[in-house]
């Protein structure tokens, strides 16, 4: 009988075991999606920023070439 009961205790264990550690790695997996996101919204703002500054400075190029020929 005592042996049964270390069966189930040990097969408990180990459900217990998977259930948790999927658990983490459902948690892993929520903090890697976030940080891929953010990524993309920094790259976005990095590559948007570069634009309005070469568009800008474009712009006052040709005005200075426009005023001083």
């Amino acid at each position: 009988m005592a042996v049964l009961f270390k069966a189930i205790a040990g097969v408990a264990a180990l459900v217990l075991l998977v259930v948790t550690l999927f658990g983490q790695l459902l948690a892993l997996g929520g903090v890697l999606l976030v940080a891929i996101k953010v990524a993309v919204v920094v790259i976005f703002l990095a590559v948007l920023t570069l634009i309005v500054f070469l568009i800008l400075r474009d712009r006052f190029r040709h005005k200075r070439e426009t005023e001083f020929p």
